[in-house]
């Protein structure tokens, strides 16, 4: 039996809804996920950059764990572990949502925000140690001279690094379909299970996944050819 390649199936309807839903999910929980993964490379990195031990360790074992054990692992870990590991109240707020979404996201953020620590750390070295002693003379505190006169210039410089980061996420959020997630790759894999046409499934989702891509790329030479120049000079 021969198979014929019938891309206007994959993209009719319903299944063009499909895909059009899981693209929504994957935007979404990328997102979320960038927004929160953002924020905690930042407290990270601030710990690993204080003078309190405690935070520096902490920071430190934050880094090596999640950077060093697979995403796929640590999305059956929160999905399957949360409620050993989150407070009772953060557990029963979880189960009043999306948990599925809830627990992709978690996984997607604190996996990426150890790598995220790691680019803002290497873009607070970059800027001269004078800086924050000036700062620290002039009756800034810690936070004060980090938040007002150091990050403001490290995210500067490290802008494309982290937007490679966010691309790496949008990529690995493919990976939550194996909790249920309805993503586009979950969609892609439903739409293969009542039509048979996998290629053309999986063809249509690699090509959305690649234009996603694109932008992203696009987006970060275009940085690079006009901010970086600007600042240059």
């Amino acid at each position: 039996m021969s198979y014929t390649v019938d891309f206007g199936l994959v993209l009719g309807e319903p299944y063009r809804e499909w895909i059009m839903q899981g693209l929504g999910v994957t935007l979404q929980i990328s997102a979320v996920s960038i927004v929160f993964s953002l924020l905690l490379g930042t407290i990270i990195a601030v710990f690993r950059l204080s003078r309190v031990k405690p935070l520096v360790w902490f920071s430190m074992a934050f880094t090596e764990f999640f950077r060093n054990t697979p995403l796929l692992v640590q999305i059956f870990f929160w999905y399957f572990g949360s409620y050993a590991v989150l407070p009772e109240v953060v557990n029963k707020w979880l189960y009043r949502q999306d948990f599925e979404f809830a627990a992709g996201v978690i996984a997607l953020t604190v996996y990426t925000s150890a790598f995220i620590a790691e680019e803002i750390r290497s873009g607070v070295f970059a800027i001269p140690k004078t800086q924050l002693e000036a700062s620290r003379a002039c009756g800034l505190s810690f936070l004060q001279a980090m938040g007002y006169v150091i990050l403001p210039q490290a995210f500067r410089i490290v802008i494309p690094p982290l937007i490679s980061q966010f691309l790496n996420l949008i990529k690995n959020s493919s990976l939550v379909m194996t909790i249920g997630v309805m993503d586009l790759t979950y969609m892609a894999r439903q739409i293969e299970a009542h039509t048979f046409h996998g290629f053309e499934a999986f063809t249509v989702a690699t090509a959305i996944y690649l234009t996603i891509s694109l932008i992203v790329s696009y987006t970060i030479n275009l940085y690079n050819k006009r901010v970086l120049r600007v600042t240059s000079h």
